[in-house]
């Protein structure tokens, strides 16, 4: 039997229905009245329907009945033009629907052809990406209510994203009794750390008491801690003396260079830590005290407990929650904002309008910071007493390296001042280079000729003359 035209019709036939029923998208043939005339699987698959409930049947009836919600077909007749619309079927899914009408040489419309394309997926792409722009949103005004708090609060700098971590970490455990040790570089302001955990936990009404354990001459660490009876040993004083933990009783404590304590101190604390109780220096009747205690140290405890310089008990005791405050060169979002403070204080205090001239925040942006926040304060206060104009230019910060310190560097003598001034802003920068240099009292007064005691006596009044 031959090959017929009529045999062939049946092929293109058999070939499109076949396409038809393979397609991915949903299809929808209607004629010119709008009665279908085919649906595919895909098609039955998105809406949920049955090829009994619509195969001969007009889609105005289908629409009439709520079989369908929406017929992207009728629109697509009464307007003669393709349409497209969004449609959800009682399966859940949402699809995208597209009538097209296809005419005779009349323009008379024989067909409409209508594409459904299963969205669901992208719609719930959408929305979860919605949500996380919502979330994105919310944390931003999280992160700003944050940095608001703390500016607002202690006056602390928080622009960088490091130091952001650092006080969400510390946010967590300021309102709990929990000991804390701050670890960083001399300099990196860990007593503004620790003051902020005192302001923020359910202490912050009681005692707040510094102790900087390398200040204190080491045959008076006990009696100042700890406090001593009437009569326990030749000058005390006749009523006895209440030591600083007592002070500190249901308020907190902060040992500043805790690293610095003697070994025979050392076991006093863990005492203190671990059974809230001391004895004083004559006394043999435990004091009760109720004292969260804070510590801070620029020392490496690890390598001092292997030296045997640092009891590996108290080690373990001070560690239930240490943080490491990164110091300011890793930290350069904070320099200019902190700058900027450091500025607008003095400026407040002195009446002045003294600004950074764009190359002196450049300069500072790029510098290294070796003393860390300390140096940034009093290089910004020597700039602002030396400079003439109200721009201060580089040439007034006098940044250097540790190499270029003042011992290495001739020094231009002012003659409106002075000698005794002169002398002791002098030895105040040497001051200061030293405690840069060791990073605690100790060593720093050591280098100097001078004991600890003399060290922050010294410090103290020079500092306080400069304000």
């Amino acid at each position: 039997m031959g090959y017929t035209k009529t045999n062939e019709a049946v092929f293109s036939n058999e070939l499109l229905d076949t396409v038809i029923e393979h397609s991915f998208d949903g299809i929808y043939i209607t004629d010119g009245q709008a009665n279908t005339l085919k649906v595919n699987r895909s098609y039955l698959t998105i809406s949920g329907l049955k090829v009994s409930e619509v195969l001969g049947v007009n889609m105005r009836e289908l629409v009439k009945n709520g079989t369908i919600s929406a017929s992207g077909t009728l629109m697509a007749m009464d307007q003669k033009r393709p349409i497209t619309i969004q449609q959800e079927f009682k399966t859940g899914k949402r699809a995208l629907i597209t009538s097209s009408p296809i005419f005779n040489n009349k323009n008379e419309i024989v067909l409409v052809i209508t594409n459904v394309r299963d969205i669901t997926e992208l719609y719930h792409l959408k929305e979860e990406a919605t949500h996380l722009k919502t979330e994105g949103n919310l944390l931003r005004e999280e992160l700003l209510r944050i940095r608001t708090s703390h500016r607002n609060q202690c006056s602390m700098v928080v622009e960088d994203s490091r130091t952001e971590k650092v006080l969400s970490m510390i946010d967590r455990v300021a309102p709990l009794d929990t000991t804390v040790i701050l670890f960083g570089e001399t300099g990196v302001g860990k007593e503004v750390f620790a003051k902020y955990i005192y302001q923020h936990s359910a202490r912050k009404n009681k005692p707040f008491i510094k102790v900087n354990c390398g200040a204190i001459p080491a045959n008076l660490v006990e009696s100042e801690l700890f406090g001593y009876e009437k009569g326990a040993f030749t000058g005390a004083d006749k009523n006895g003396k209440m030591g600083l933990f007592e002070l500190a009783n249901t308020g907190t404590i902060f040992l500043d260079e805790v690293g610095e304590l003697p070994l025979d101190m050392q076991v006093k604390l863990l005492r203190v830590l671990q059974e809230q109780e001391f004895e004083r220096i004559g006394g043999r009747k435990p004091v009760k005290v109720d004292v969260r205690v804070l510590a801070a140290t620029n020392r490496d405890l690890e390598e001092m407990v292997k030296q045997k310089t640092f009891r590996q008990d108290l080690y373990y005791r001070l560690m239930i929650f240490p943080v490491h405050i990164p110091p300011l060169r890793e930290r350069p979002d904070d320099i200019l904002p902190l700058a900027q403070l450091f500025l607008q204080t003095l400026n407040r205090k002195y009446d002045f309008k003294k600004y950074l001239s764009p190359l002196s925040a450049k300069m500072m942006q790029d510098y290294s910071w070796p003393g860390n926040i300390r140096e940034l304060r009093n290089i910004i206060e020597r700039a602002v007493i030396i400079s003439n104009e109200d721009e201060i230019g580089p040439d007034a910060l006098h940044l250097f390296t540790v190499e270029d310190r003042p011992e290495t560097k001739s020094r231009v003598l002012d003659p409106v001042k002075d000698l005794k001034t002169a002398m002791e802003e002098l030895e105040l920068e040497y001051i200061n280079h030293a405690y840069e240099k060791y990073g605690n009292v100790r060593e720093a007064a050591e280098s100097l000729g001078m004991t600890p005691s003399t060290f922050v006596r010294k410090r103290q009044k020079y500092t306080k003359n400069v304000d």
